[in-house]
């Protein structure tokens, strides 16, 4: 059975997409931490990050990188923080996250109630302060026409 992120990445289910190239794709949380909070997930369906090729872990690196370049400038937190947890979905997942100190590194204080015309906003507001050498990978969604 697909994942979730098969799902969203197939245009099955909806996202507020940020990101897509040929091994990986960026989109907002729907549990968000705090504002921005993006998730970067490689297309190959692969449970365990340790079981990806290193230059594909290289890659999901560089492209969160360039998400947080982001997120610093559209909401300019203290840091940019970056988890690899992967207990709640079987498919890889970086999560890059604006956080001004430690405890906004919590899954404890992820929402679960969110207004998607404000992710719209906050994926809108990364996808614009990434890099402009970049944005032949930055997508409004991931449906295939």
């Amino acid at each position: 059975m697909a994942s979730v992120f098969t799902e969203i990445i197939n245009g099955n289910l909806p996202a507020h997409a940020i990101w897509r190239d040929e091994e990986c794709v960026s989109f907002l949380s729907i549990n968000p931490i705090s504002n921005g909070h993006c998730l970067v997930v490689p297309i190959d369906e692969v449970d365990h990050w340790v079981d990806l090729p290193s230059d594909k872990v290289g890659h999901l690196l560089e492209v969160a990188s360039i998400i947080g370049q982001s997120q610093m400038r559209a909401f300019n937190p203290n840091r940019i923080g970056q988890m690899i947890a992967g207990f709640e979905v079987p498919h890889t997942h970086l999560h890059v996250l604006p956080i001004n100190d430690m405890a906004d590194l919590d899954f404890r204080n992820a929402t679960s109630n969110v207004d998607h015309r404000q992710l719209a906003e906050y994926a809108k507001l990364i996808r614009n302060n990434i890099h402009a050498s970049r944005l032949d990978n930055v997508v409004e969604s991931f449906v295939i026409q």
